[in-house]
């Protein structure tokens, strides 16, 4: 959970072109570009589909998580405080 004791969720979130990569919006207002690289790196049985970039961009949301059609799910708040903790995350300056 964050560090305001809010659920963290996705809301929405963008294919981008090239190495997949995603841009996710969190229910908190913040933004980040997220690239999945070292997640496909790993290798497993999860992950190994999301090397092929049609399959990657299937990508969607699921209950606030990030998922895709393999069952694969990533959770929100982690995916969050990894991107914090690297400097990632953009918060809307409004």
């Amino acid at each position: 959970m964050s560090s305001h004791g809010a659920v963290i969720l996705i809301v929405d979130l963008l294919i981008l072109e090239g190495d997949a990569a995603l841009q996710l919006t969190f229910s908190d207002g913040t933004t980040a570009q997220w690239s999945a690289a070292a997640l496909i790196g790993r290798d497993t049985v999860m992950t190994r589909p999301l090397a092929d970039p049609a399959y990657f961009a299937r990508a969607f949301i699921e209950g606030g998580a990030l998922a895709w059609p393999n069952g694969f799910e990533l959770s929100a708040d982690a995916l969050h405080q990894r991107l914090e903790a690297s400097g990632a995350l953009v918060r809307d300056a409004a």
